[in-house]
C-alpha cells in the first residue's frame, strides 16, 4: 500500500529543507515527538543512520536509506513494527516552486500490514501525515 500527502509552503524550498534535512530534527518540527537521537553517534545525514525517537509514548526506530541535499530529499525505512504495520518506507522531497519562490513538500509512505488491517493502517497514516505538515508550518511561520 502507498499513501502520500503534499502541500505548498510560502517559504522557499531551501528554507523548508533546512528544517527537515537533518534526519534527527523530528523534535524541532513534529509537535508529537518528544525526544530523538541518532544511534552510534552518526550524523543526521549519514546513510545508514538509525534515529530512535519517542512519539505518543512509543519508541520508534527508523534507518536512513538515502539523503540528497541536491534533490532535497531522503528515504527511510522502519526498524521494527508500528502497530499492525509490519514494514514501511517513507520518502520526503522538497521541490522549489519558481512562481512566488515557494516550496512544494511531498511525503509518501509505502507500507505492509495484514490485509484485514489495511483500512485501519491507511486511515492512521492519512490522519498523522497532515499533522506533521501542520507542525512544520507552525515552525516555519515563526
Amino acid at each position: 500500500m502507498k499513501i502520500s500527502y503534499s502541500t505548498v509552503f510560502e517559504q522557499t524550498a531551501d528554507q523548508v529543507w533546512a528544517v527537515i534535512r537533518d534526519f534527527n530534527s523530528y523534535p524541532v518540527w513534529v509537535a508529537s515527538v518528544t525526544e530523538s537521537h541518532i544511534e552510534d553517534g552518526k550524523a543526521g545525514d549519514a546513510v545508514g543512520a538509525i534515529r530512535s525517537f519517542e512519539e505518543y509514548g512509543a519508541r520508534i526506530r527508523q534507518r536512513l536509506l538515502a539523503h540528497s541535499d541536491l534533490e532535497r530529499s531522503y528515504v527511510y525505512e522502519s526498524c521494527g513494527t508500528l502497530g499492525a504495520i509490519t514494514y514501511y518506507q517513507g520518502t520526503a522531497r522538497v521541490i522549489p516552486i519558481v512562481d512566488g519562490n515557494r516550496a512544494f513538500l511531498e511525503w509518501s509512505v509505502t507500507f505492509e500490514c495484514p490485509p484485514q488491517e489495511q483500512s485501519n493502517c491507511t486511515k492512521s497514516l492519512e490522519e498523522v501525515m497532515p499533522q506533521w505538515f501542520t507542525s512544520l508550518r507552525a515552525v516555519l511561520d515563526k
